[in-house]
């Protein structure tokens, strides 16, 4: 995620209030994490988009949960201020496995999860 330039501070601290009303109150989310992106002087630095100062990883159990995340009021509100306080974001859904994912083929069928 980054930022407006021209974000005002209430408008900043109302996304982060609606962020952290949604974490609270969307039973489905299991954990949270929010990084600031460092930038150190390695060479990929030099071919990524300068899309985000910020990462934010939401845990759920399952993809029920995230989609029960998406539909409560309180993302709603979150989503609103999403695209008033933001220059640009890049929004994935991921399910986070092991290092034998990348050796699956993309697309995967949901129902041959985990088989060999």
């Amino acid at each position: 995620m980054k930022p407006r330039g021209d974000l005002s501070p209430s408008d900043r601290r109302a996304f982060v209030a609606a962020f952290e009303r949604a974490l609270r109150e969307i039973p489905s989310v299991r954990g949270v994490r929010i990084g600031r992106r460092v930038v150190h002087g390695a060479a990929y630095e030099a071919i990524s988009p300068d899309a985000g100062d910020y990462l934010a990883a939401i845990d759920f159990d399952d993809l029920a949960g995230l989609q029960a995340y998406l539909h409560h009021p309180a993302h709603e509100e979150l989503g609103a201020r999403f695209y008033q306080a933001l220059s640009s974001a890049m929004v994935y859904d991921y399910e986070i496995t092991g290092l034998e994912a990348l050796d699956e083929p993309r697309g995967r069928d949901a129902s041959e999860h985990g088989r060999r």
